[in-house]
């Protein structure tokens, strides 16, 4: 069970800064008096809205005003995306000292640690994935001794979890190349839309098995918090879950279920998503706007992605160079590629990502991003639009959340922040072909 919970409507400040409090008290007294050498392990700044970074300041403060010679270190769980700068770690962290904020290295900054079983992999996809998943976590976390971690992060639904956070922050958010890979592929091919909003997908279970048999030994504690839309349309905290446990996931999933499911009675025509430009500069991570909204598009329907910051498709080279070379062109070609390509083989979670990425021709996705052209754009299988434009015809300073009826008559469906939620007619998320792996 959480050590404890709060929700509320809308949580003011004062009682999210007292939580942070409130879990170092409880962890001192739950896990180590001492609080010598502790680790933070936030979200990176993609997912910065959730003010994930501002509670990891105040956790930081709150452990040095009980121990001012504490060793604390911060490590953004980035999993590949790219390192924080100096300015975004104060704009995301502010007062914490930028040198003791360490950036993740998911290729040389790793220690194996085990395996998560093949057999089990296979049994919890259906047989749709069968190989083993390698357990290659950050070595600052598991070679060093720590009387504390705390984990902060946002619970969401997610295209590979079912919801977001939890031990997702190890596995992914600081695992190494290949745990991210082999983990990516096995829940691309069990399938992106069998994953969204289920409380425990095959993914999250082979993960809560790995933290069980592997992770045991570490001194931590989970952060979790929960938003939703207030009546204004602003996203406010309404949920803090506080724990070392599987309870602590699953009770913020579940009220994130409740509260960040949006559901319709038929598909939609038309649906605008605005992804915020100090947030997403890669498709890798702006396509979030496809992953949320796909089980609510109708077939012969439209996405139009409108992403200020987009300069790049992936987050590394070699990814970036992957999507380019590829395309966002359906599931049976790329992984029909996937079989015979070394490239593909080597970054297999790249031909993740060009699934999640593909509306499978079923609807048309449009991209208005900052710093692409028509061509990178339409190389890679999207329709182009032009960022101004898009931005002059659905100004966010005047679209309203949700329906909206423009002045020439065209009614879209409009989304300020895809990434806090997930859209689905009623019909496709209770469809008897997905399978969560908890009590309902």
């Amino acid at each position: 069970m959480p050590w404890f919970t709060l929700k509320a409507d809308a949580l003011a400040q004062e009682q999210i800064t007292e939580a942070a409090g409130r879990l170092v008290i409880e962890a001192q007294r739950r896990i180590s008096t001492s609080l010598k050498r502790v680790l933070l392990l936030p979200p990176d700044l993609t997912r910065a809205h959730s003010g994930a970074g501002k509670i990891t300041e105040w956790i930081y403060h709150e452990i040095l005003a009980r121990e001012p010679s504490a060793h604390v270190r911060v490590i953004p769980t980035l999993g590949q995306h790219v390192p924080h700068t100096a300015a975004e770690n104060r704009w995301m962290f502010g007062s914490i000292p930028n040198e003791i904020i360490l950036a993740h290295d998911w290729r040389r900054g790793v220690s194996h640690i085990g395996e998560i079983p093949a057999s089990l992999v296979k049994e919890t996809t259906g047989g749709a994935a069968d190989w083993p998943i390698p357990v290659d976590l950050n070595s600052t976390l598991m070679d060093e001794p720590w009387d504390l971690i705390v984990n902060i992060g946002h619970v969401v639904p997610h295209e590979v979890l079912g919801f977001a956070n939890h031990n997702k922050n190890y596995f992914i958010g600081l695992g190494g190349k290949e745990t991210i890979c082999a983990s990516h592929i096995a829940a691309a091919v069990y399938g992106i839309e069998k994953n969204l909003g289920c409380l425990v997908t095959p993914l999250r279970a082979c993960y809560n098995h790995a933290e069980e048999m592997l992770l045991g030994r570490l001194p931590d504690v989970y952060f979790q918090i929960v938003m939703q839309r207030d009546t204004h349309g602003h996203l406010v905290t309404s949920g803090i879950f506080v724990g070392d446990d599987l309870e602590t996931y699953l009770e913020a999933a579940r009220l994130s279920r409740e509260q960040n499911i949006t559901l319709f009675n038929k598909p939609l025509k038309k649906i605008v998503a605005v992804m915020q430009a100090d947030e997403f500069r890669a498709t890798w991570v702006a396509n979030k706007a496809i992953y949320r909204t796909r089980m609510a598009i109708a077939d012969g329907g439209e996405l139009l992605i409108i992403a200020p910051g987009v300069e790049r498709f992936g987050e590394q080279p070699e990814v970036d160079a992957l999507i380019r070379k590829y395309g966002y062109k359906g599931t049976p070609r790329t992984l029909a590629l996937f079989k015979t390509e070394a490239d593909m083989q080597a970054i297999s979670h790249g031909v993740a990502h060009l699934i999640h990425g593909s509306s499978e021709g079923r609807f048309t996705i449009t991209c208005a991003p900052g710093h692409l052209s028509r061509e990178e754009i339409e190389q890679v299988g999207y329709q182009y639009a032009d960022v101004a434009e898009m931005l002059k015809r659905y100004d966010p300073a005047v679209m309203k959340e949700g329906w909206n009826t423009m002045p020439d008559g065209e009614e879209v469906f409009y989304i300020s922040t895809p990434s806090a939620g997930l859209w689905s007619t009623e019909a496709k998320l209770n469809d008897s072909a997905r399978r969560e792996l908890a009590a309902r």
